[in-house]
């Protein structure tokens, strides 16, 4: 699956999740599913932690993560 298909499966709604990206046909927010890819829960995790999520879902939110960090550019401080 590509980039392109995987952003598809991202949604942004403002009747949904007071319009913060989330995965399409669930409640489950892109950044729940970046913060536990962060603290290190392999896929199989996430889904036994959130079963409407698919392997494709969790790929789909790192897909807009990488997406996201490649339209602003933010300095970080010296030493990080």
């Amino acid at each position: 699956m590509t980039s392109e298909q995987l952003l598809e499966r991202v949604t942004i709604d403002a009747d949904v999740c007071h319009g913060q990206p989330c995965i399409r046909g669930t409640r489950v927010l892109v950044t729940v599913l970046l913060d536990a890819l962060a603290a290190g829960m392999s896929t199989d995790e996430i889904i036994r932690h959130y079963p409407t999520v698919a392997p494709d879902d969790v790929r789909a939110a790192a897909a807009y993560g990488a997406w996201l960090a490649k339209q602003e550019i933010h300095a970080l401080p010296a030493g990080t």
